[in-house]
């Protein structure tokens, strides 16, 4: 108890140090970075299912090909949810002499449970409705212009005649995020009325559900335990996510970097500060062991005054990262909508329990060898500490840093990128200043006045130079990587999705139909048209094995074996296509070559020189895999897994598949399309786009939140550094005055001294920060041809040469003008 009243008096009496303040501040920084982002990512997580739950229509669902047993909704009332039942099928409708087909959802009047259903009446107004009545109909634009109808007209559909009550603008559609039809909404009792939702019709029935989670979690689980009807599959919110799982993943990597290296930031600074404290406490240390105080004594002393500072502390960075996390959280409210989520405090108290970690890393080597300091260190100030030439207790932040990173990154990839290139340039700014060291010996005797005291000062404090350097760097490189490439590489993410993306895609498309759908596009306004063949096959053997008489470890292997298969085959390797192994075909093969995806390798445990056996139509073909491909499924372009030589695919029976870009606004011209080409199936993609366009935007949004963090730690770090020499240079310029050193001599020699450690940092950080966002794009990211951006890196390093001897100079401006006597009272 004693020792705690100790370590609380000498914290109260150290407060004032600056040292003391800027540890106190990074420790409250890391926690607020680490919480907020921490937060917000499970926040955004769980707005992201909500945001998935409004797709579907419910919190939960139940899908079957055959109506449901009444079972499962009872089940779901005796839990207090909500019920809605719907079925969607194909139906044809017709008006007049026009026919269209069309994807037809029939839905019971509590449709939908979340989410909304935006309506357009005649005028063109939207607003907020429910499903149709009995008797009513909605279409969206497609199908009203297919039909050449307007809202109010009639039209038959499934032998019923209905009245368009609306257009159909927006609405929950189980997750399906891609139309392969115009769509209608119809109401549930007309659907079985008129026998389209019988026995043996191509309906599918479902159940949705929405209400508490915990009463959703327990529905699930029982229907989860027992056996559900043939073909009967639960939808899920997570399973919407999953079709955009590589946009959500990119999305957590950018916010676990940006969290990761503001939190290094932080750390630095914690060492920093703590080293200078460490020397500040040195003569004191030295006079108790002096006065008879035991070692282990004065190590609690110590630990107890960086206890006392560090819980308040922690219990403030946890209080700000709830506060602000709230804040940014109703800031982006809009991206979600009145989508409900609570706070989570889990991510807050485990941002402290980071800090702290973060704090006793990189503070405790330098405490721990103050406990070593000599008695006779009061008397002869070079025997303060034992030389050592490797020192273990220096091991910890490193330790430390490697586990904060591998625990925020959860990617071993990211991991190891971060570590790589932040030891990097650890070691290249320490080589740096060496050689800048051993430079300023030779240099300095004939130099300018002022930069020969400025090399000197930095030859002379050769270990505070180096950890100067080097800190300047690994901080300015985090710096640089939030600031510019981060920024960058989301940039490179936006442009994979340009505007002009191709946004449709046509399906069935004949031989002879190509020159005419290609000028019937243009003519409409249709760009970026890419054709590519289409066969349908089966996979009946591999190296002469039957396909039906093998086992496989993957699960999925059996389940792709049964499936009808889409080959196809091109002269050159497509875009988002990339070789890992072997050779793409050349133009006259001798026997026919495949190239299969790296998906369907480890699946089927392939290798180059295996044969592949496909039955296609009413014949087959045998083909050696001659290459691996690693394909990007997130680009939005036509990928295949299996791809033939063409000189051996071409006569194959085949269709084509066509995508392009089609501007909004041009919906008469596709329905006319769509009329001409009566066979196409025509598949719009603009909801997923649009989707994934989102999801990029929110993650800029918190990147730049994340950034200001980011900013302050930064500050932090560079105080922190120019601040680690502050007291050997107020003896210095002292020292210099007494002897008659002019002030602007000791300007020119701080400039000097600063400008050099800014360059070396400044250069450095820009090298590891561009080989670092090089590799983030190339390894994490998987962004075609990702270049960081040089002109701006290498002006951020000229920058921070400025900005470092600008602040040098301020900090030793109070110096300058401070009488000689007073300084070496003060010293």
């Amino acid at each position: 108890m004693r020792m705690l009243w100790l370590a609380l008096r000498s914290l109260r009496r150290e407060w004032h140090l600056p040292e003391l303040r800027t540890l106190a501040a990074s420790l409250v920084l890391a926690v607020v970075a680490l919480g907020v982002v921490a937060t917000l990512a499970a926040r955004i997580e769980r707005g992201m299912l909500a945001g998935a739950a409004e797709l579907i229509g419910g919190d939960i669902g139940l899908s079957s090909p055959q109506a449901l047993p009444h079972s499962y909704a009872d089940a779901a009332r005796q839990r207090g949810l909500q019920v809605a039942h719907s079925a969607s099928f194909p139906s044809v409708a017709f008006a007049g002499e026009q026919t269209q087909l069309l994807d037809v959802l029939a839905a019971g009047p509590r449709y939908p449970l979340r989410g909304t259903l935006q309506l357009g009446d005649a005028a063109g107004r939207s607003h907020v409705g429910q499903a149709p009545a009995p008797g009513q109909v909605y279409l969206d634009h497609r199908a009203l212009v297919a039909l050449n109808l307007k809202v109010g007209q009639p039209l038959q559909l499934g032998g019923r005649e209905l009245t368009i009550a609306a257009e159909l603008q927006r609405q929950p559609d189980g997750g399906q995020l891609l139309a392969l039809a115009p769509r209608a909404l119809m109401n549930l009792a007309d659907a079985r009325q008129a026998g389209l939702l019988d026995p043996g019709s191509r309906a599918r029935h479902q159940l949705l559900l929405a209400g508490e989670p915990g009463a959703v979690d327990a529905w699930r689980r029982q229907v989860q335990a027992s056996a559900l009807p043939q073909g009967a599959q639960l939808i899920t919110p997570e399973q919407t996510q999953e079709r955009m799982r590589t946009s959500f993943d990119r999305a957590g990597a950018f916010l676990r970097l940006t969290a990761l290296l503001s939190a290094l930031l932080a750390g630095i600074a914690i060492a920093l500060s703590a080293q200078r404290y460490a020397r500040r406490k040195t003569a004191e240390v030295a006079l108790l062991r002096a006065l008879g105080t035991p070692r282990r004594q004065v190590m609690g002393l110590l630990l107890g005054t960086l206890g006392a500072l560090a819980i308040p502390a922690t219990v403030l960075g946890a209080v700000l990262a709830l506060g602000l996390s709230q804040l940014a959280w109703l800031f982006a409210s809009t991206l979600f909508g009145s989508v409900p989520t609570s706070l989570p405090l889990a991510p807050s108290f485990a941002a402290a329990a980071m800090g702290l970690a973060v704090l006793a890393g990189f503070a405790l080597p330098p405490l721990a060898r103050l406990a070593e300091v000599p008695p006779v260190a009061v008397f002869r100030q070079s025997a303060t500490r034992k030389t050592r030439r490797f020192d273990a207790l220096y091991l910890i932040p490193v330790v430390v840093a490697l586990g904060l990173i591998w625990a925020q990154s959860q990617s071993l990839t990211l991991a190891g990128i971060l570590a790589a290139s932040l030891l990097g340039v650890a070691v290249v700014a320490a080589l740096l200043a060496a050689l800048m060291l051993w430079l300023a010996r030779r240099v300095a005797p004939g130099a300018h006045p002022g930069l020969r005291l400025g090399l000197a000062a930095l030859a002379r404090r050769r270990t505070l130079s180096l950890i100067q350097a080097t800190a300047l760097s690994l901080g300015m490189c985090a710096l640089l990587l939030l600031a510019i490439v981060a920024p960058s590489l989301l940039q490179g993410w936006r442009q994979e999705l340009p505007a002009d993306t191709p946004n449709w895609f046509a399906m069935n498309l004949q031989d002879n139909q190509r020159e005419g759908f290609a000028q019937a596009l243009e003519k409409i306004g249709g760009e970026k048209l890419n054709m590519m063949p289409l066969a349908v096959g089966k996979l009946t053997a591999i190296n002469g094995r039957p396909i039906d008489q093998m086992h496989f470890e993957d699960e999925r292997a059996d389940d792709r074996a049964d499936r009808q298969l889409r080959l196809s085959w091109a002269d050159a390797l497509p875009p988002s296509n990339q070789v890992i192994a072997g050779q793409w075909p050349g133009p006259h093969p001798a026997q026919a070559e495949v190239s299969v995806d790296t998906t369907w390798r480890d699946m089927f445990a392939l290798k180059l020189g295996d044969t592949l056996r496909f039955d296609i139509g009413e014949g087959s073909i045998e083909a050696t895999i001659t290459s691996i491909r690693k394909v990007d499924w997130s680009s939005f372009r036509v990928n295949f897994f299996l791809m033939l030589d063409p000189a051996h695919a071409g006569d194959l029976p085949h269709t084509w598949l066509a995508s392009f870009y089609l501007p909004p606004g041009h919906a008469d011209g596709l329905a006319q399309l769509s009329r001409d080409y009566g066979n196409l199936s025509l598949i719009d993609v603009d909801s997923l786009l649009d989707r994934v366009r989102e999801i990029v935007d929110r993650v800029g949004n918190a990147v730049r939140w994340i950034l200001g963090f980011s900013l302050l730690a930064g500050a932090l770090v560079l105080a922190a550094a120019l601040a680690a020499s502050a007291a050997e240079r107020q003896h210095e310029a002292a020292l210099l005055r007494t002897l008659g050193a002019r002030r602007a001599q000791l300007r020119v020699a701080a400039a000097c001294e600063f400008a050099l450690l800014g360059l070396i940092a400044g250069l450095t950080a820009a090298l590891g920060a561009a080989g670092a966002g090089w590799w983030l794009g190339r390894a994490v990211f998987h962004i075609e041809h990702f270049t960081p951006p040089l002109a701006p890196l290498a002006l951020a390093a000229i920058v921070a040469a400025v900005v470092v001897m600008a602040l040098g100079l301020v900090g030793t401006r109070k110096v300058s003008r401070t009488p000689p006597m007073r300084l070496l009272r003060e010293g």
